[in-house]
């Protein structure tokens, strides 16, 4: 949800080398974003857990003597970091109680809280004199890539559209919609409009799909656990429909203008859905949403 953000930096700032610092599944992201110049790989389970870790990202940006820093992130630590590393100016909202660590501060008010997180970002931009750039959300795959997406779904040339499933949800089972649904709608589908059913997910979503499989009647390419992040995503750029959880993969195919049906649970879909005029929203209006909860027993 970061893109717009990125092409307006870029917009204004068409000679400035910038450089994005984010975990290791986000960098992956953005290898061919033509709006950044480099990633600096965040790794906080990794090589910078912990409190020696925190230093050593610290001595890693300090090094490459950064003008500035724009922390679209509303943590403390964010600004911690932008200090620490010695970089001269610090921008962002004056959220988690870090409006002395920076020394553009921009209030946020309740009503910013309620914007959509793309919003939330261009919005701190704008208070800050940065405006233009493409708001619609993009990512961008290579060539090979393309092709190499091409080739994995062009294996049974009797379908007439991929439609692309994505059951799983990092940040909880209570964000996973049922999977005997999933494999109801995917067959329904499958058999309505010709479609080749293709399966998305990471590695620990694998009993999932395998789930989703063995109650489906219609032919599957179960891809879940089997691509990297950048393989997802030039797989998920050829689908003509993902239907999918609240989820990472949902804003990668917003990205390529893929049309979306999106179930959404505990989480805000006005500040989390798709970024997108294609997409559908399916939610039930509950008196306790969005309880942001990770596991329930609520069906």
């Amino acid at each position: 949800m970061t893109t717009p953000a990125l092409a307006a930096l870029r917009a204004h700032y068409p000679e400035a080398e910038i450089v994005l610092l984010a975990n290791p599944l986000v960098a992956q992201l953005f290898t061919f974003h033509s709006c950044v110049d480099r990633v600096v790989i965040y790794d906080k389970k990794g090589i910078h857990a912990g409190i020696g870790g925190f230093w050593r990202i610290v001595t890693e940006l300090r090094a490459q003597h950064f003008d500035a820093a724009v922390l679209l992130q509303n943590a403390i630590e964010a600004a911690l970091l932008a200090v620490f590393a010695g970089i001269p100016c610090r921008a962002g909202y004056t959220t988690d109680a870090r409006r002395l660590l920076l020394n553009y501060p921009v209030s946020v008010t309740s009503a910013d809280k309620q914007l959509h997180h793309t919003d939330y970002y261009l919005h701190l931009l704008g208070q800050l004199g940065i405006n233009g750039g493409d708001e619609k959300l993009r990512l961008d795959c290579s060539v090979e890539e393309q092709q190499w997406a091409k080739a994995m779904l062009a294996s049974d040339e009797r379908h007439d559209r991929v439609i692309a499933i994505n059951p799983g949800a990092a940040y909880g089972s209570a964000k996973r919609w049922f999977p005997e649904r999933f494999a109801l709608v995917a067959d329904m589908l499958a058999k309505r409009y010709n479609a080749q059913i293709l399966l998305t997910g990471a590695p620990a979503e694998t009993d999932i799909g395998a789930d989703i499989v063995g109650a489906m009647d219609s032919t599957v390419i179960n891809m879940i656990g089997q691509t990297s992040v950048r393989q997802m995503m030039s797989l998920l750029a050829q689908c003509e429909l993902l239907i999918t959880n609240d989820s990472g993969p949902m804003h990668v195919a917003a990205a390529f203008d893929v049309p979306i049906v999106a179930v959404f649970g505990p989480t805000d879909h006005t500040t989390t859905c798709p970024a997108s005029d294609n997409v559908k929203i399916v939610r039930k209006d509950t008196e306790c949403a969005p309880c942001l909860l990770r596991q329930w027993g609520i069906n």
